[in-house]
């Protein structure tokens, strides 16, 4: 797995946070969104390996954002990163990117692959076996993304953070 990571270029080093998320006074928010990009080869254990990635970047973005990701939130990403890379290797053969992207509000989390094939929104069917990975995902997020791109598709999620 290689891993990029994209911070504002002139971030304050250690943000100081009130206990309710909120920066401190005279301690102002990075200029851009944080942004890493991690790639995967499709072996086992990329999906674990993708939320790992994800609660190092919750972290970072607690930390650098003062974003407030209680512990349901970091539950639903999660979830959200479990679901698309897993419709990503069951339907495409294997996901090839992990793209986060956030702030204090909302973080996107977008996974590449190689399929050129637009995943399909089913009707939700209690009955059905499989199938729910996108309903779970509509569900925990405020919009869901489908791009295709030269190289395949691009799936993603705007996932709201609490104020």
């Amino acid at each position: 797995m290689n891993e990029h990571t994209t911070t504002a270029l002139y971030r304050t080093s250690g943000n100081v946070c009130a206990a309710d998320g909120a920066e401190a006074a005279g301690h102002a928010a990075p200029a851009q969104p944080l942004h890493h990009l991690a790639h995967f080869d499709g072996s086992p254990g990329s999906v674990a390996a993708a939320r790992d990635v994800t609660t190092r970047f919750l972290h970072r973005l607690g930390a650098e954002w003062c974003a407030r990701v209680p512990e349901r939130t970091t539950g639903d990403l999660h979830l959200v990163v479990s679901e698309l890379a897993t419709n990503a290797e069951r339907h495409a053969g294997g996901f090839h990117a992990l793209e986060l992207t956030g702030d204090a509000t909302h973080v996107v989390v977008t996974v590449h692959d190689t399929s050129p094939v637009a995943p399909s929104f089913l009707t939700p069917d209690p009955a059905r076996v499989g199938g729910h990975g996108l309903e779970i995902v509509r569900a925990l997020s405020r919009e869901v993304r489908i791009a295709l791109t030269p190289g395949g598709k691009s799936v993603g999620a705007v996932v709201d953070l609490p104020h």
